[in-house]
C-alpha cells in the first residue's frame, strides 16, 4: 500500500486498525492526504479528522458572514470526507478561532481527547516545521496545529497522569504507533494515490468556497507527480509525501 524511500523501498506497512488525522482547517486533510485517506478506507482503516478551527477567517463567499462560513465550511468538510470514505461521525471540530491558532495547553488537551476518544495506530498531522520554499504550507495554523498534535501524541496521550480529567472522562491513555507528516521539507514516505486521485479531486471539489476558481486536476496533479517522481515510483503514478516518526 505504501512506498517508502531509503532500505524499505518495497517495504508496504501494515495497514492501521485506526487513523486520525488531525489539521488546521477545512480542506487542509483534503490538500495533503485525502489520496492516503481513500487508500487506507478502501483497505478497511476507521480514519477519523479533527480539524481545529471552523476556517471562517478563510475565502468565504461574496455576502456570507463570517458566523454562517463556519457552519458553511464544517459542511463542506463534512461532505468531502464522504468522498474519500470517512463517515460525517468521524469528523470533529476542536472549535478554536481561526488565524490565532497557537501551541497552548488548551489545544493540546483538545487534540489528546481526540486521540483518547479515537484511539488510532497512526496519526496523520501538519508539518510544525516552516517551509522556506512554499509559504502557503507555512501557514501559522498549520506549524501550531502540527507541533500541538505532536505533543499531543508524546507526551500527552499516552501518559495516564497528564489531563486526568479525560481520564474521568473515561478517555483512558492511548500510546500512537506512528505519526505521517504532512508538507515536512524532507519526506520519506510516499503514498501512491494514482488509483485514489478522482477521491482526492472530488474532497477538493467539495470545498466549493475555496476551490471552485481552481483547476484541480492540474494544480493538485503536478504535486502529486512531483511527489511521485521523488519518491521513485513508476511513471504516470501519482503520491501524497509524509516524513515518518516512529512513536510506539
Amino acid at each position: 500500500m505504501i512506498t517508502v524511500t531509503g532500505m524499505d523501498a518495497h517495504t508496504e506497512p501494515t495497514v492501521p486498525e485506526r487513523a486520525l488525522v488531525v489539521a488546521a482547517h477545512p480542506d487542509d486533510v483534503d490538500f495533503g492526504a485525502s489520496g492516503t485517506v481513500a487508500r487506507l478506507a478502501r483497505a478497511g482503516t476507521t480514519v477519523s479528522y479533527a480539524i481545529v478551527t471552523d476556517g471562517d477567517a478563510g475565502e468565504l463567499p461574496e455576502g456570507t458572514d463570517r458566523f454562517a462560513g463556519g457552519a458553511l465550511r464544517r459542511r463542506e468538510q463534512v461532505a468531502a470526507a464522504a468522498e474519500v470514505g470517512v463517515e460525517a461521525d468521524d469528523v470533529h471540530f476542536l472549535g478554536f478561532t481561526d488565524g490565532m491558532v497557537e501551541v497552548t495547553m488548551e489545544l493540546r488537551i483538545a487534540i489528546t481527547r481526540a486521540i483518547r476518544l479515537t484511539r488510532p495506530d497512526v496519526v496523520i498531522c501538519q508539518s510544525p516545521e516552516r517551509r522556506w520554499d512554499s509559504v502557503f504550507a507555512s501557514h501559522p495554523d498549520h506549524l501550531a496545529a502540527g507541533e500541538a498534535t505532536l505533543r499531543a501524541v508524546y507526551p500527552d496521550a499516552r501518559n495516564p497522569h497528564t489531563h486526568t480529567a479525560l481520564a474521568a472522562e473515561g478517555l483512558d491513555a492511548h500510546t500512537v504507533r506512528e505519526c505521517w507528516v504532512m508538507a515536512h521539507p524532507e519526506p520519506d514516505r510516499y503514498v501512491d494515490i494514482t488509483e485514489t486521485f478522482d477521491a482526492k479531486l472530488a474532497a477538493l471539489g467539495a470545498h466549493s468556497s475555496q476551490t471552485a476558481h481552481m483547476d484541480l486536476p492540474e494544480f493538485i496533479g503536478a504535486w502529486a507527480r512531483t511527489s511521485a517522481e521523488q519518491g521513485g515510483l513508476p511513471a504516470g503514478h501519482l503520491a501524497e509525501a509524509y516524513r515518518t516518526w516512529k512513536t510506539g
